[in-house]
């Protein structure tokens, strides 16, 4: 099975944890798998493992400190950074973490995650009060929005004798990522994908809102798939429980004029826009700073429209692939097509939402396509993520070359 990472160049980064006995595990199956093994370890993980123990698994040298002696003009940590495919770090401790999360290079291996482009895998494991604590916390979101990979670590019992979160994942889950990883189709890469899911909301008083039913799951499968096709995504996100999908930056928002705001600052740049979210076409016109109580009479609130994200971003296109969203109860052809025409949109993806298998919240859809020459793709009940790789087939289709 050696064809699935050959020619593929691993830098492995070793630190100080307990688990970093299973980073010789992950070392073995990557060379088995055809990859070439860069191991870097920080001076604690050799505490727990030998650099011997890594050069013959690797069969190749092991970069241990900044400071060894020089063996040829190579800019060792520079070196590494630009031969590496991906960069998987096995543990990822707390330490290390914070560093990163600081931009700290302080040794080789931080130096070279630092400088290197190549995708970075870090693969936590610590105690469950470490994970857990709200700086760690905070530190790993600061990476992936920064756009590295974060492998959640499993629960079970820990080597300091408790049971919770925090063990490093089994070296082939390990592995079957970075498998994943290389083994995606990578035909987004270099563009810049911008979404939009969920529903926003409009504030009544402090307590109450109008809303719809909205999930967000179309548009975070979108955003999945885009990320899984070498894509930049930014998923602008209304109110969702979905969590955020890995290797997206997501941005949350509220309202409308939020929602509007945030896609507004990405959407310059942005090869394609996919406009998934239910957005609130009203607000409230007198919002209460204070909660509304309850009377015997009658409650009258005064509506007034909310921007029309869409058509605006309809009037300001140039390059950019734009596609809608029409999500109609009746005369569902006729709705989508005129939305298609007055917000000059590439396509438009249109449901019937009383259909069963088509509402807000469930995991499968069935849509119809209409493109701006007028032709109509049929597409009957299929999951929400086959269909995301269907729209984002025909964004690529429509996309510029180069």
């Amino acid at each position: 099975m050696a064809e699935y990472l050959a020619g593929k160049n691993i830098v492995l980064g070793v630190t100080g944890g307990i688990a970093a006995y299973k980073a010789v595990e992950v070392a073995s199956r990557l060379r088995k798998l055809g990859a070439e093994v860069h191991v870097i370890m920080t001076r604690a993980a050799q505490e727990f493992v030998t650099e011997l123990t890594f050069r013959e698994i690797s069969g190749n040298p092991v970069n241990t400190g900044m400071w060894e002696k020089v063996l040829h003009w190579n800019v060792e940590h520079i070196a590494l950074a630009r031969l590496a495919d991906l960069v998987l770090v096995v543990p990822a401790t707390a330490n290390l973490v914070a560093k990163l999360a600081a931009g700290m290079a302080d040794d080789m291996l931080t130096t070279t995650i630092l400088a290197t482009q190549a995708p970075v895998f870090l693969a936590p494991a610590m105690n469950s009060n470490m994970y857990t604590n709200p700086v760690t916390q905070e530190n790993l979101e600061k990476l992936k929005a920064r756009g590295m990979r974060i492998l959640p670590p499993a629960s079970g019992h820990l080597a300091c004798g408790i049971d919770g979160v925090g063990r490093l994942p089994e070296p082939v889950e390990i592995v079957s990522c970075v498998k994943a990883h290389f083994s995606a189709v990578c035909s987004l890469r270099g563009r810049k994908i911008l979404v939009t899911a969920g529903g926003t909301i409009a504030p009544i008083d402090p307590v109450r809102f109008l809303g719809n039913r909205s999930s967000g799951k179309m548009g975070y499968r979108i955003a999945e798939e885009a990320a899984k096709r070498g894509a930049e995504v930014v998923l602008v996100s209304g109110v969702s429980a979905l969590p955020d999908p890995e290797g997206v930056r997501t941005v949350r928002v509220e309202t409308t004029e939020e929602m509007r705001s945030a896609v507004l600052q990405d959407f310059p740049d942005a090869d394609a826009v996919i406009k998934a979210a239910a957005v609130a076409d009203y607000r409230v016109k007198h919002v209460s700073e204070q909660k509304i109580k309850k009377s015997d009479g009658e409650w009258t609130i005064e509506l007034e429209r909310n921007p029309d994200i869409l058509y605006e971003l309809g009037r300001m296109k140039k390059h950019q692939v734009l596609v809608g969203f029409a999500a109609e109860t009746q005369n569902l052809m006729e709705y989508a097509k005129k939305k298609l025409e007055k917000k000059n949109l590439d396509f438009i993806v249109a449901n019937d939402v009383t259909m069963p298998g088509a509402g807000f919240r469930g995991e499968t859809n069935i849509a119809r396509l209409m493109f701006r020459d007028g032709k109509v793709e049929e597409h009957p009940l299929m999951k929400k993520a086959e269909l995301a790789a269907i729209i984002l087939d025909r964004v690529e289709e429509i996309l510029p070359c180069g």
